[in-house]
């Protein structure tokens, strides 16, 4: 009679945290795909985009969609984060485009404009979060909040330069997430009202507009 080697324990768990690491990859990899079949689905259908179309889109079933990103809230906090992730790569790269704080809050309002003004769908189904899931916190305020808050560090440093160091712990986050609040709400007006003609306000011309207000409030920071 012949005894077979058995696998040591350490061996056995080797072997299965290995597959489970090829499992988790392979999930991640899968779960990217569908984002990104979900993201041209939005853009071919807009907004109000379903998820037999998405499921069309990716070649694949709902079922498949549901395994992955759960319901249609979790489709939407995953196109969302993957939204969020290119808006805040684009707009780390603004903010470190050099210049004055003007300059930098500029780059950055033109930043967030240029998505809207080429993802327009992808825009809108962000911000229309779904109703399924109303205890949730809103996915959108990661992004906005974080911009909010790398400005408020920006006009932190500002103030205290200016001499306003006393005044810095209050003013800056107000008129940091302000300022966020401000851009996103033009952008929300220009998209709505965004057509055709030629003659409605480009990306410039809002970014310009935006300044105009912002820019003599920080120039005028340094007390008299």
């Amino acid at each position: 009679m012949s005894i077979e080697p058995q696998a040591s324990p350490a061996l056995a768990g080797s072997a299965r945290d290995g597959r489970d690491a090829r499992w988790e990859a392979h999930r991640t990899q899968r779960r990217r795909q569908l984002v990104e079949a979900a993201l041209r689905a939005i853009r071919q259908h807009g907004a109000g985009v379903g998820m037999d179309e998405i499921a069309a889109q990716a070649g694949t079933s709902k079922t498949v969609l549901y395994r992955h990103l759960g319901d249609k809230a979790g489709l939407y906090g995953a196109v969302v984060s993957a939204v969020d992730d290119n808006v805040l790569a684009d707009l780390r790269e603004a903010q470190e485009s050099g210049g004055d704080l003007l300059s930098r809050i500029a780059a950055m309002a033109h930043s967030y404009l240029s998505l809207v003004e080429r993802d327009p769908d992808i825009y809108r189904f962000v911000m229309t979060r779904p109703l399924e899931d109303p205890d949730q916190p809103d996915p959108v305020q990661r992004v906005t909040g974080v911009i909010g808050e790398q400005i408020t560090a920006a006009l932190y440093a500002h103030l205290v330069e200016a001499g306003r160091a006393d005044e810095a712990d209050l003013l800056a986050p107000a008129w940091g997430h302000g300022i966020v609040g401000m851009v996103r709400s033009a952008a929300d007006h220009w998209l709505s009202t965004n057509t055709t003609d030629p003659d409605q306000p480009s990306v410039d011309d809002v970014t310009h507009a935006v300044m105009e207000l912002i820019r003599p409030a920080l120039q005028g920071v340094t007390r008299a």
